[in-house]
């Protein structure tokens, strides 16, 4: 069974990083995903705000699972380098992430990811870029 396959079939619950954070997965296809999760207390830094590495991994893992459903059958992928530019602090609410493959090659990919206020509010809270490497089996 393909990591696609145990989303479609057990949502968050396959990927125990969605779970613990809360993470929900609203669509993926096509070199594009969107996910979103709830702010809460615990994601805050020491002036409550929420800390910028919840910013990236959320951008990771949107830009990730975007990648994933453009691999073939034999790829997997693992984070080279990942580069994020915060804009905008947030300290509660819902964030919404979306991820979206720029290219991919046979060994390297390249994706950038976007965190904003869920509910369509415009501003972008931050914008980040990585390079994947592309592994095959």
């Amino acid at each position: 069974m393909t990591y696609l396959d145990e989303i479609s079939l057990k949502g968050r619950d396959a990927n125990p990083f969605f779970r613990m954070m809360g993470i929900e997965i609203v669509s993926y296809g096509r070199g594009e995903a969107v996910l979103e999760m709830d702010v809460t207390p615990d994601m805050m830094n020491g002036d409550g705000w929420l800390q910028g590495g919840i910013y990236t991994a959320l951008a990771d893992e949107a830009m990730a699972l975007a990648l994933i459903t453009i691999l073939d059958d034999n790829e997997s992928i693992a984070t080279i380098s990942e580069t994020t530019s915060f804009y905008r602090g947030m300290q509660k609410g819902r964030l919404h992430a979306e991820g979206r493959v720029v290219r991919k090659g046979r060994r390297i990919a390249f994706a950038e990811g976007r965190i904003m206020p869920a509910g369509g509010e415009d501003p972008v809270l931050s914008k980040s870029d990585a390079s994947f490497a592309v592994i095959r089996r």
